[in-house]
């Protein structure tokens, strides 16, 4: 089982990226790649010649999660791929690198429970010496004590459960499911919230080998 610190850490710094995504492109956070204004891009409605583009700074409510994730330093996306952006930051002065998606699709039974946006997330922390560690911002509080897996290959991996997070059960058979993320078309996410609804999210994986190579090269021990 995973050391409590290291979820604590997956799920400050992705929460802050919410935050930031949230409060600074609601009008883009429905599009796959998402978080555009993350990326540095300039809203849709402004000038197209604009001569230097600033990095979007996160609305009050969203600084502290931010500061508190990354040291004072927002994390900063070094590429996007497909549907996947790879991200870096420097929390504590300690280098930590991540691939981060939105699903493709989203069920929920019984069908239109309202929700939070669920986000895949796998990160490499070269001070933790910890590569390619796979979790799920899911969305809602999950029921305590049930059971969560993640399909894909033609394999079924459970996981583990802590609030909204989900995390592979067996450390054991997370490299053989990230080799197999980095094959398939799409990687499919069941779980059950604290009030009985069973959800099914389906990430697709295009782009995903290409960021988990990037944030490889920038997080190098």
């Amino acid at each position: 089982m995973m050391r409590e610190p290291v979820r604590i850490m997956a799920r400050q710094i992705l929460t802050s990226l919410v935050a930031v995504s949230f409060a600074g492109a609601a009008s883009s956070l429905a599009l796959a790649p998402g978080l555009a204004l993350a990326q540095g891009a300039a809203p849709s409605a402004a000038p197209k010649a604009s001569a230097k583009k600033e990095a979007p700074k996160p609305a009050p409510a969203a600084a502290p999660a931010v500061a508190a994730a990354a040291g004072g330093a927002e994390p900063t996306l070094i590429g996007q791929y497909g549907t996947w952006g790879a991200y870096s930051a420097t929390p504590n002065g300690k280098r930590v690198c991540f691939a981060l998606a939105k699903p493709s699709s989203s069920k929920t039974n019984p069908p239109n429970r309202p929700r939070d946006p669920a986000y895949a997330f796998v990160s490499t922390r070269p001070a933790e010496r910890v590569t390619n560690e796979v979790s799920i911002m899911i969305g809602y509080q999950l029921k305590p004590g049930s059971e969560s897996s993640l399909e894909v290959g033609g394999a079924s991996y459970a996981m583990y459960t802590q609030g909204d997070g989900l995390w592979i059960k067996n450390a054991a058979e997370e490299e053989r499911m990230v080799d197999a993320m980095r094959k398939a078309a799409d990687v499919t996410v069941k779980g059950m919230s604290a009030k009985g609804t069973e959800t099914i999210d389906t990430f697709s994986l295009k782009g995903l080998a290409q960021a988990l190579d990037r944030i490889a090269q920038d997080c190098r021990r």
